[in-house]
């Protein structure tokens, strides 16, 4: 059996004989592969991995994901490492909290999860400026992801510190840790093609350069085909039973199987139905495949200022098994558990033969299914759930405001005044979303429009991504771009008055570019041109004046969201102020902790854009801008792409925003609100995540894997009856049966209806199995119903329970 490893073959054989004279004992020895497989131990294994990404989540979740994880058939957890988390300004790391790694590869062990380290360092993930440091754009003569020495030089001193890190800590495969592969780059295979030759001679360094430290575990590069050896080159997409490795003795990896896709703001929700991914995994794994990673698994919250996009919302929920808040997902993560549980019945054989294609013509070709695959790629029966935002009870204590203060913008040593129009980042350096561009316009009195002509028009160019334009302190009007096009134009009439008027220009950058050739060298603000129209003396540009440039807001240099900063202002009951849509409004209040385990969210309807912090921690970027999109409905059948499947049209695109329990204390819990255009914070609300109702619906005849075990070895056994499961989550307990029924029932979760045949015990039964308890099994069987509905006829069990919290959950 050819393999390839990166130790020496003695070494490897070494270890083999230990795992044959010990296979009780963890073996720490080198991972390797072949053309079939990861071999763990000497041992072709099939993988299931799942995403979780550790800044996206709380330490105090990452146990129950991971365990949620595990129990979902899951054998490895997949991360990013994000560079500009580690290390937010030159030579200054940090690992604390959400930050901590080896915390969460160690949680990782803890499960008896193995784990799939990608470093990049570029990332892409929809996460602020693609994972790099904003400082690294400013490095002496640098250019990102090419044969470029500055650029060179400082991947590879992170690439070796984290990789140090995980050596230290024993957290290789080889050290006895969980760590079996890593990964180096990240989808460069279109970027590689635009440099050329310094694309290529990039990716030979890369992989040298990873392979050089010493990790025992083998390297991947995702999407780079030409990856060198001995790194194995692997697919990311919605389907990859197309792909193979560039050399016959590397084993067929999918990096990203996409369980749904990300949200921008404005845009709609995309959902991939769970019966497309099963029958992506499936038929990848009929074709030779043996590791797919669920891309996410649990995609999570992109607290503070992480999204990137441009555009990318807080939530990066992903339609995952496991949704933002770390509650199951039904019927996905049910789905998937089956799948994975029927094709680890068939591991042995499928990693040690080849599939048999036999071709139907063009176009066409036939595999050779186990049985078990084929018969679960199928829709399942598995339980439904559908989540519901409900009120905690939790009141608001009052809330005050303070405005920022626009007449004194461009007085103070915090400005830069130069002549023309500077690009946003360059004088941010990404330290705010804000930068305030600031000049004045001298208004003669015998112009026209001051004598009932027609107001001037101001037109603003901005590179991204968004504006708020002031005309004298009062908001003017606002413009934005979107993710596909951040360039935008800002057309609209302003009222001068004779004399000297300020203009004053708020740009908002909405999360730095993830993504493209050279994005670092992309553009963010106004770079003109910036003109009035409509003056008696026609159009003045106003681009090449004298601009006077402030970074962020008044209120964040005194630090307002902090507990300790709150004091240096003086706050107005929000009660007494006149105007409810001021702009540029800073609001506090305080809450209490509900009672209970379930999540939190911040319901911000009723306002409208800005951004969110809890006890001095930001939740993130807020926006309720209503969702255009197409939302007519979904079907499985087809390739899906994200326009398929989308929901939410009309409706805000964000509406809810995570609150994780650990940021918060008993009582006393200080929340914080910038609102950039107006609304009113007496609309916001503390609401919390729960099952509302399950449902399940299995056929009298449905497929399970005790019967299979009946075909596949010939045994004399009774025939086992498919069962209806039902489960709330924890806290909770089935009140009482909306549906139930016995026979021939239509319709979907949450609009099921009676057929032609119904069963009259339907509902006696089921509530005398389920009511009162958290979870119950209900057999699908004429015997269990009391006599057979409508011999002859091919029966089904549909039911929708409706979960509530138990007593001692009740409160809050």
């Amino acid at each position: 059996m050819e393999t390839t490893s990166v130790s020496k073959l003695p070494f490897a054989f070494f270890c083999l004989a230990l795992w044959l004279g010990y296979q009780l004992q963890r073996v720490h020895c080198t991972v390797a592969y072949d053309r079939k497989a990861i071999l763990i131990n000497g041992q072709r294994r099939i993988l299931f991995s799942g995403s979780i990404h550790y800044p996206r989540s709380t330490p105090d979740m990452w146990e129950d994901l991971i365990f949620k994880a595990k129990e979902g058939g899951i054998d490895v957890i997949e991360t990013y490492v994000f560079w500009n988390i580690h290390e937010p300004s030159q030579g200054n790391y940090n690992f604390e909290g959400r930050y901590d790694l080896v915390r969460f590869v160690k949680t990782v062990q803890k499960a008896g999860l193995y784990a799939h380290l990608r470093i990049g360092p570029y990332v892409c993930a929809e996460w602020n400026f693609g994972g790099f440091p904003v400082w690294l754009k400013y490095v002496p003569g640098i250019s990102f992801r090419t044969d470029n020495e500055p650029f060179k030089k400082a991947m590879k001193g992170f690439t070796e510190k984290i990789v140090g890190m995980m050596k230290s800590e024993s957290l290789y495969e080889s050290q006895g840790g969980p760590i079996i592969l890593s990964q180096i780059e990240n989808e460069y295979g279109g970027q590689s093609k635009l440099f050329g030759p310094a694309g290529q001679k990039y990716v030979n360094w890369a992989a040298k350069m990873a392979i050089e430290t010493g990790t025992g575990v083998p390297w991947v590069m995702c999407k780079e085909d030409d990856a060198p050896d001995p790194v194995i080159n692997t697919c990311n997409g919605f389907y990859c039973d197309y792909f193979t490795p560039n050399k016959p003795y590397k084993p067929t990896i999918w990096t990203e199987a996409w369980s749904g896709w990300f949200t921008e703001f404005g845009g709609p929700i995309h959902e991939r139905p769970v019966q497309d991914l099963a029958f992506a995994v499936g038929r990848f794994i009929q074709k030779g495949g043996s590791f797919v990673n669920y891309y996410m698994y649990h995609g999570g919250t992109n607290f503070g200022r992480t999204a990137g996009g441009p555009f990318i919302t807080t939530s990066y929920d992903y339609d995952a098994p496991l949704d933002e808040y770390g509650l199951i997902r039904q019927p996905k993560y049910g789905h998937l558990k089956e799948l994975h549980k029927a094709i680890k019945m068939c591991e042995r054989a499928l990693v040690s033969t080849d599939p048999v294609v036999t071709s139907l013509g063009n176009f066409q070709q036939s595999f050779c299914l186990l049985t078990p695959v084929g018969i679960h790629l199928l829709p399942v029966g598995v339980q439904t759930s559908q989540m519901q935002m409900l009120p905690t009870n939790t009141r608001m204590f009052s809330w005050e405001s303070f405005d920022e203060d626009i007449s004194s913008l461009d007085d103070g040593s915090a400005t830069i005044t130069t002549s023309g129009l500077l690009e946003q980042i360059n004088v941010t350096r990404d330290s705010s979303d804000y930068l305030w561009y600031i000049t004045s316009v001298d208004i003669g009195s015998s112009e026209s429009f001051l004598h009932g002509g027609k107001l001037p028009t101001l037109i603003v160019q901005s590179t991204g991504h968004a504006v708020h334009v002031f005309i004298n302190g009062q908001l003017s009007g606002s413009a934005y771009g979107t993710r596909e096009d951040r360039r935008f134009r800002y057309t609209g009439p302003i009222n001068l008055r004779a004399g000297t008027n300020k203009i004053a220009l708020l740009s908002v950058a909405v999360g730095l570019q993830n993504v493209g050739g050279h994005f670092e060298t992309w553009n963010t603000g106004i770079l003109g041109p910036v003109a009035l129209r409509g003056l008696d003396q026609g159009k003045l540009d106003l681009s090449w004046q004298k601009w006077t440039y402030q970074v962020g807001l008044k209120g964040e240099a005194m630090n307002l969201a902090s507990p300790n900063g709150i004091s240096s202002v003086e706050w107005m009951d929000s009660a007494l102020v006149l105007d409810k849509n001021q702009p540029l409004t800073w609001h506090k209040t305080y809450f209490d902790t509900p009672a209970g385990d379930e999540p939190l969210a911040l319901d911000m309807e009723g306002m409208g854009k800005g951004q969110i912090w809890i006890n001095g921690l930001s939740i993130g970027r807020y926006w309720t801008a209503p969702a255009t999109g197409n939302c007519n409905g979904c079907s499985y059948a087809g390739s899906f792409r994200p326009p398929k499947c989308q929901v939410g049209c009309g409706q805000p695109t964000q509406r809810w925003y995570h609150v994780p329990r650990s940021w918060l204390k008993p009582n006393h819990n200080l929340l914080v609100v910038f609102e950039e255009l107006g609304g009113d914070p007496s609309r916001i609300s503390l609401v919390k995540r729960s099952v509302g109702s399950v449902c399940a619906d299995v056929s009298e005849y449905h497929p399970n894997i005790r019967n299979w075990h009946i075909e596949s070895f010939g045994k004399s056994e009774v025939f086992h009856p498919p069962k209806v499961h039902l489960h709330c989550s924890l806290g909770q307990a089935i009140s009482s049966i909306k549906f139930a029924s016995f026979g021939t029932p239509l319709g979907t979760c949450g609009n099921y209806e009676q057929g032609v045949c119904h069963s009259p015990a339907s509902y006696a039964i089921l509530e005398k199995k389920c009511i009162g308890k958290r979870r119950c099994t209900v057999s699908v069987s004429n015997s269990n119903f009391g006599h057979d509905p409508c011999p002859n006829v091919l029966k089904r069990l549909s039911v929708e329970a409706v979960c509530a919290p138990t007593t001692s959950n009740r409160r809050g």
